[in-house]
């Protein structure tokens, strides 16, 4: 690890200045990224979980470094259990049982724990997982979709005129070579009015591709909605 002169690390005003600055700018870069994809939480509050973390462990410094009766992590603790609590609120579960919000729930958390490693001067942390976050968030969701458009596993909601234009679909499923794991009707309204909504999950073939037996449910009879899960 470089080694930087004492003053980064201790309490003063370019110390103080540095690391909200940075957890501004660190902080921004994620939010950007979560912000420009329309995402609940995006630039700004990113950047306010970033610098609030940051300040909440430059306080914890200065109380031990003042008056030495305080533990030093334990407003970083509080931080991260507060930030909980935000997270939970870019979580939704729609009707079709879809959740959403995981990542960028994951990515306030994130920005929280950076803000910390910035507030207490541990910057060769910060930069590190910083690079890591920002790329974990922008580039690997290529990566993702690679191996899931490969993946043999589908789950797909379906809305259907009656039940026996659903009997149809399995029949389909079936005739592939598909294997079903789970199957059952989803209670919520459905999207279009009068339909009988599924949830199903199946196993494809070797060689299967996805989009291929998508389309191909899509274009069957009595079939008024096909969405991937």
């Amino acid at each position: 690890m470089f080694a930087l002169p004492d003053f980064f690390y201790d309490l003063n005003i370019f110390s103080v200045t540095l690391r909200t600055l940075l957890a501004l700018i660190f902080g921004g870069i994620i939010g950007l990224e979560r912000g420009s994809n329309r995402h609940p939480a995006g630039f700004r509050t990113h950047i306010l979980v970033c610098v609030g973390a940051a300040l909440a462990m430059m306080t914890n410094q200065f109380i031990v470094e003042e008056f030495g009766t305080s533990d030093p992590a334990r407003l970083g603790a509080q931080v991260i259990t507060g930030v909980g609590f935000l997270g939970v609120g870019t979580i939704l579960v729609t009707g079709r049982y879809k959740i959403k919000g995981l990542t960028t729930a994951a990515g306030l958390w994130a920005s929280a724990c950076l803000g910390l490693a910035i507030g207490i001067g541990f910057y060769s942390g910060a930069i590190i997982a910083a690079v890591i976050i920002f790329a974990s968030l922008s580039l690997l969701p290529k990566v993702e979709n690679y191996f899931y458009r490969r993946s043999r596993v589908l789950d797909l909601y379906i809305e259907v005129d009656t039940l026996e234009d659903f009997k149809n679909v399995t029949k389909y499923i079936r005739s592939i070579g598909s294997s079903f794991f789970e199957s059952h009707i989803i209670k919520a309204a459905p999207v279009c009015e009068g339909s009988i909504a599924f949830n199903i999950s199946v196993i494809l073939p070797k060689g299967t591709v996805q989009e291929d037996a998508v389309k191909t449910i899509e274009n069957m009879d009595g079939i008024h909605l096909v969405e991937e899960l």
